[in-house]
Parts: C-alpha cells; structure tokens; sequence
C-alpha cells in the first residue's frame, strides 16, 4: 500500500485536495460518457481513491459525491447524445462497425423500462449505453433523472466501498496477512491473466474458425499436392474441420513460440534477468501463513494426484470401449511424461539457489498438469454445447496456473521452466487433439466422465495435498544465507552491521531489531517465563480464523505471526499488562528470528523486536493485536527480565535507538 507511486499520489492529493475532487469527479464522468466508458477503467481506480478515504487523505463524503455527480453528468450527457441524435445514432461510427453494442443496451431497456437506467449503473457492459439508448427512444427527461441520480448515488458507493474499507482497515489487513495480501493478489492477477487470455483467445478463434477454414482450402486448392496431404484435416464436409484448422494454427503458433523461448535461454546460457527478478520477488513474499497452503498447491502435480485422475476416466473410457480416446489418453499421459523427462535430462538448466536436485527445465508438474487437463478438455469439449465448450479450457488454465504460481513462490523454478513447461505441454496435447479429432468422429456422453474426472482430481487432493504439504515445505525452506563472524568481533563492533529494523515495503512495519542474542534461545525463555512471560506458538490458519469470535477473551487471541528475510519468528514470548479500565486490552511482546549471521564456532545469532501491543476490533468484525509506541518500556522489561546474562548495550548507528546484545550461555571458554 505505501509503495513510490502511493506516497507519490498522497503528496500529491494531500497538497491539492480540491483538485483530487476533480480528478474523481473526472474519472466517473468518463466511465459514464458513451462510447468513451467502455474503455475507462473506473473499478480499479474508484478502489485506489476509495483506499485513500479510508487511508484518510481524502475526504469520504466529499469524495462520494465527487464520483455520484461525474456519474450523473456523464449519464445526463450521453442521454442527451441518443436523444439529439435519435435513430440516425445506428448509422454513426463507431455502431456501424459494432452494432451489437447499442443492440443488448436497447434489448435490456425494452426488457426492463425504468429499472434498467438503475440496473446498467452496475453492469460495465451496457453502462455507457443505456442512458444514449433512454434518449434515442424519447424517455421524458424527468422521468429518467430520478432513477439515474438514485443510480449515481448507489453506484458511487458500492464502487469506493471495497478501497474504503481496505484503506480504513489496512493496519488490520497488513498485520493479518503480513504479505499474504501480496500473495493472493498476485495470485489472483495471474489467474486472471490466464483465464482472459484463455477466453478471449477461444472466443475470437471461434469467430474466425470459418474464415481460416476458407483461406486453407483456397491455399490447398492453389497447392494441390499440399492438400492431398492435408485433406483429412481441412475437408469442408467435416463438421470438425474448422476447429481442427484452431488446432492446427494454435499448435504452429505455441510450436514457434516454445522454441524462441529455448533459442533465447541457449542464447543467455541460463536464466534469464526476468527468472532472477521473479525468484528475488517471490523470496520477499514468503509468510508462514501462506507457505502450508502454498505447498499445498504445489502437491496437486504430483503423481498421487495426476495419476489418480487419469486413472479413473481411463477404467471409464475401456469399460465403455472407447478404444480410440482410451488409446490416445494413454498416448498424452506416457509419452507426455517420457518426453518431458527426456527434455529435462537434455537441457541443463542452473536451477535456483533455492531448488534442489529434482528441480529442473521444464517443470514435470506443470507441463503434466498442463497436458493431463488440456487433453481432458480436448476429449469433451466437442461435447458442450456453443460457448460452454470454452469450460474445460478454462478450468486446465486455472489449475496449471495454481501449480505453477505455487512452485514459483516456493523457489522451486525458474519464471521460465513454469512457462517452458506450459507451452511444451501444450504443444504435446495439441498434437494428441489433432490427431484425435482426425480420427474420433463418435460422441458420447461426457457428463459422467467429466464428473469422475474432476471428482477424482479433487479427492485426490484434499487426500494428498495436507500429508504432501509439510514434506515438500521442508525442501524449501526460507533460509538466509549467513555471513560468518567471530565472537569478539559481533560483541565489539560487527553487531552494528547487523539490521536494525524489518525490511518491509510499509515504514509502519519497518518495526527496530532492538535485540541480539548469541547461543541457544531455551536460556532466555526460561528466565523470562521466570518473570510471568509466556510463550505462544506460531498461529496457523486455525487460529487467525478464530480472530472473528468475540466471545474469545482478550488474552486468548493469538499474537499472528510476523516475518523477517521471509522466515517466521523462532520464538513469541508475550506478557499481559494488567487493565486499564476504558482502555483497550495491552500486552508485551517479544519476537527474536535467525539473524542473517553466526558466530565463527556455530553459536546461533539471533535478532529480536520488543514491542507492546494493544487489542484492536477493527469494524467490530476481529481481533487484532497491534502494535504501538511504548517509550521503550518493553525494551526495559526485557533488558530486567534478562539481568542474569552478559549484557551490553549500544546505540545503533543505522536508528539512533538502543540495542541490547547478550550471550546466553555463561561459560564459553570453549569458544
């Protein structure tokens, strides 16, 4: 949330209030206007002004009604075009060319009458139109103008509500999910990039299929030796002619696409800049919250899984004699398997520093995930009716992109073994379809075998992905590299070049490192359980839910976990601070991670925060344990609690804030 551009756009706003009125009045306006609202991203942005009233850089009621009156205008505008313009409106570019764009608007308005002013205020498909169709069929003015400003008003309010809130609650949200909330929405863009890519690419190929389909046959009619080849697969008395011609085309172009891909990593002899960059940004997002469900994912390409759910719809395909769909689901499991293991064998590729041996170009998950769903998807798809036949497509992308997104954060690959992967599988099932849908001409019915199939896959995982999880975790863990130092030199002067706060994207996060400690961390917990601290073990998942119930008391609500190089706390020692009455629950709390260097004769070095913490109920939704400024008032409790041990004491030099180093074991003569 407070990344250059955010900073950058608060200064701004903050110096020009008014002018930020305008700019919202601006934006809504815009997405109102005919024509011009269809390419206006309103939503994204009305969430970025939404999460700066939240924030508190802008004015919330002014902001709403900034965005309702540019909404209002830009409606009373385009209502104003279609009626000056009238019928003559069909004839006008750019409706000549898309007429389908004033066709559901004036279909929805004749459905609906008045009510569709209200409902197309929140469908971004007919918004900038229905108002231009209200004035082309001579709607009387004042009958239009109160549903639109009731529109305005409401849609203003549900648009800026998500960035509102977000914004409100971001200290909440930041120290729920730490950077889980990077991680999702990440996730969720690359879902969202595949499954438009998947879609749009399906859809216009299905409304170009018949135009290809004539090119090729007047090429094979010029090149009569070519089409003697190539009859079977372009024959115009085949009803599956123009989606094998798809095929076809889909495999040259991901064919092409797949070798400049390698061309480009044999050039630059390994990884490329984007793989490294990539790896670097994943490594900064690892969060003990997201780690488990992450390998979770990852699990869903093993053997276990995969296997399980080619298995089934194969027993199915034999018992039902389908002998040529069983033969080629065979052909795309074993010889997609054979291949991807002989490619990885062939090429040597540096893996990265965080994979182990096993990790390799490309990734035999994902292209088997990638090949075992796109096949699936190749076998029923002729099945669906019209455009549902996109589904299976869509449900392949979604789930190799879960995999892959998952091993990447995890550090298993590279950017380009994920991709490299994907496109080799790809390339492999589009050979099997073609030669498939050349071959198969017989329907029959898919439902029971897309149910066993998916059914299969699912149960496959929820059986396999909770015992995988911890097992493939342990192969990636979040380990630092460590620089080496001697005793005498961290005590004296090395301990200064240690961090002396988190390194988070947020200041608010940026919490000091005010504690050092050198050997094994039971010492230290004894002697502060000693003097009435606690320990709490790291909060899962179980527990950050259970934030939500109220009845639990102040003191049981989990500390959550907080990250430092992308490695969770080794130890979370916590002491209750007695009751102020009309004040907010406080406790103490003590954090201490593995610092990014050991001692010469491998006695551990640790680094620690203290930090007095308060109950917050953000919207009265959860419990929230946060932090505040305390004047070091935690930092004394543990410096007394921990008088038994060596001690010394220092300025910082990167904070100006005290740091307080110690030894936990008293004889080290052995050192």
């Amino acid at each position: 949330m407070e990344s250059a551009w955010i900073e950058n756009a608060t200064a701004w706003i903050a110096a020009h209030p008014t002018a930020a009125g305008a700019l919202i009045f601006l934006i809504a306006f815009c997405d109102a206007l005919v024509i011009l609202g269809i390419v206006v991203p309103a939503l994204p942005l009305l969430f970025a002004v939404g999460a700066m009233v939240g924030l508190g850089h802008i004015n919330g009621p002014y902001a709403l009604a900034a965005a309702a009156l540019g909404a209002l205008l830009g409606d009373t505008l385009s209502y104003w075009v279609g009626r000056l313009w009238g019928p003559q409106l069909r004839q006008r570019w750019p409706f000549s060319r898309y007429p389908q764009w004033l066709e559901r608007s004036e279909s929805m308005f004749r459905r609906h009458g008045v009510k569709s002013i209200f409902i197309a205020r929140f469908v971004g498909a007919v918004r900038p139109f229905v108002p231009a169709i209200a004035g082309m069929l001579r709607m009387p003015f004042p009958r239009y103008l109160l549903p639109s400003v009731v529109a305005c008003v409401g849609w203003a309010a549900l648009f800026l509500a998500p960035g509102w809130i977000l914004g409100a609650s971001y200290e909440a949200v930041a120290a729920v999910a730490d950077r889980l909330a990077i991680v999702f929405g990440v996730l969720l863009v690359a879902l969202g990039l595949v499954w438009a890519t998947v879609l749009y690419t399906w859809r216009w190929s299905a409304m170009h299929a018949d135009k290809w389909l004539a090119r090729a046959l007047d090429w094979f009619r010029r090149h009569p030796r070519m089409g003697r080849y190539a009859s079977a697969l372009v024959d115009p008395n085949r009803p599956e002619s123009p989606s094998l011609v798809i095929l076809a085309l889909c495999l040259l172009a991901i064919s092409w696409t797949w070798f400049s891909l390698l061309a480009t990593l044999f050039a630059s002899g390994g990884p490329l800049p984007l793989d490294h960059s990539v790896h670097t940004f994943m490594w900064s997002l690892r969060n003990p919250l997201a780690d488990r469900m992450m390998a979770a994912l990852a699990s869903l390409g093993d053997l276990p899984v995969l296997g399980t759910a080619a298995a089934v719809p194969l027993v199915y395909l034999l018992w039902r004699r389908r002998w040529m769909a069983a033969a080629h689901w065979i052909a795309a499991i074993v010889f997609g398997l054979v291949l991807t293991a002989l490619l990885e064998a062939a090429i040597d590729m540096p893996r990265p520093p965080t994979a182990p041996a096993g990790f390799g170009f490309p990734s035999v998950s994902v292209t088997m995930a990638t090949v075992v769903f796109g096949f699936f998807a190749v076998l029923i798809a002729r099945e669906l009716p019209g455009r549902k036949r996109v589904w299976p497509y869509l449900v392949a992308g979604v789930a190799t992109t879960l995999i892959g997104f998952a091993r990447l954060y995890l550090g298993a690959h590279w950017l380009s073994d994920i991709v490299g992967g994907t496109l080799f599988g790809i390339v492999w099932l589009l050979v099997l379809g073609l030669a498939y849908r050349s071959h198969q001409a017989r329907s029959f019915w898919m439902r029971p075998l897309a149910w066993m199939f998916y059914g299969s896959f699912l149960a496959a995982a929820a059986w396999h992905a909770p015992r995988a999880a911890d097992g493939l975790l342990a192969k990636f863990q979040a380990v630092a590299p460590l620089r080496i130092v001697s005793d005498a030199d961290w005590w004296r002067d090395d301990w200064q070049t240690l961090p002396a706060q988190r390194d988070e994207r947020d200041v608010r996060r940026r919490w000091t490192l005010d504690l050092q400690v050198a050997g094994p961390l039971a010492p230290l917990q004894l002697a502060l359980e000693a003097e009435g601290w606690r320990v709490q073990p790291q909060a899962d998942w179980t527990a950050t839910v259970g934030l939500l119930d109220d009845d639990t008391p102040a003191q049981a609500q989990p500390v959550l976990p907080a990250t430092l190089d992308a490695q969770a706390e080794s130890l979370l020692m916590v002491r209750d601070v007695p009751a102020t009455p009309g004040q907010a629950p406080r406790m103490l709390a003590l954090r201490l991670w593995p610092a990014p260097a050991a001692l010469d004769d491998g006695t551990p070095l640790w680094l620690g925060a203290t930090q007095r913490l308060y109950l917050a109920r953000p919207f009265d939704l959860f419990a929230l344990w946060r932090p505040e400024p305390d004047e070091g008032e935690t930092f004394a409790a543990v410096r007394e609690a921990l008088t038994g041990f060596e001690q010394a004491e220092g300025v910082h030099p990167d904070t100006g804030l005290p740091v307080l180093r110690l030894h936990t074991v008293a004889d080290r003569s052995g050192q």
